[in-house]
C-alpha cells in the first residue's frame, strides 16, 4: 500500500534538492513521476522546482483550489505514475492534504510532500498542520542555525535586518527575507 510522506524543516536545508533527487531517481530507473508546485510560489518560475544550488525541474503549478485527486487521477490516466512530489507544501489547503491521502489510498501512489513546518511567527502553516497529523511518515530534515545548532524556526527581516513579528502568513522569499534559526535565536530574535 502507498503512503503519504512529509518532509519538513525549517528554510534552507535541501527540501527542495531532495525532492528533485527523489524525482530523478524514479526516472533513472524508468519511471514517471508528477512533481507539483504551488502557483503562489513565484520566487523562481511558476512552474518550475528550483533548489538553492542550482538544480530544477518543470513541475505543474496549482492553485489552491486545485482538487489534486482529480488532477493526478487524470495525469495518471494518461500515463503509468510511480510518485507524486509535492514542493512547498506548507501552501495546501486542509482539502488539499485529504485529497493526497486518497491519493495514495485509492491510487495506490506514494505521495512525497516537502514543506516548512512553522511561519516567522512560530505557527504551523495549515498544509503542514495537516501533513503533520494525517501523514503515514514523518522526516526531518536538518539546518542549521549560526551557532550551530539544529535551526527549527524562521525570523523574518527587512532590507535593514530588523526582525518582523507580525504581518501577512505568507509572503514569498529566500534567503532576502528569512533566516533559519533555533528556537533560542528565534525567541531572541537573533539573525546571526
Amino acid at each position: 500500500m502507498a503512503k503519504l510522506y512529509f518532509y519538513y524543516s525549517s528554510m534552507n536545508a535541501g527540501k527542495s534538492t531532495s525532492l528533485l533527487q527523489s524525482s530523478y531517481n524514479y526516472k533513472e530507473r524508468g519511471m514517471n513521476t508528477m512533481v507539483l508546485t504551488p502557483k503562489l510560489d513565484d520566487r523562481y518560475e511558476v512552474g518550475t522546482v528550483t533548489s538553492r544550488i542550482g538544480l530544477q525541474s518543470d513541475a505543474i503549478a496549482f492553485s489552491s483550489d486545485c482538487d489534486l485527486y482529480c488532477l493526478i487521477e487524470k495525469q495518471s490516466k494518461k500515463e503509468k505514475l510511480s510518485c507524486i512530489l509535492i514542493d512547498e507544501s506548507q501552501f495546501l489547503r486542509k482539502e488539499q492534504v485529504s485529497q493526497l491521502g486518497k491519493v495514495a489510498d485509492d491510487l495506490n501512489l506514494p505521495v512525497l510532500a516537502y514543506g516548512i513546518r512553522t511561519d516567522f511567527q512560530g505557527e504551523p502553516f495549515e498544509g503542514s498542520q495537516y501533513l503533520l497529523a494525517w501523514s503515514d511518515n514523518l522526516k526531518e530534515l536538518k539546518a542549521i542555525c549560526h551557532c550551530g545548532s539544529k535551526a527549527t524556526m524562521i525570523l523574518r527581516h527587512d532590507e535593514n535586518g530588523k526582525v518582523i513579528r507580525e504581518g501577512s502568513q505568507i509572503e514569498i522569499g529566500g534567503n532576502d527575507r528569512y533566516v533559519s534559526v533555533c528556537r533560542k535565536h528565534f525567541s531572541e530574535g537573533i539573525l546571526n
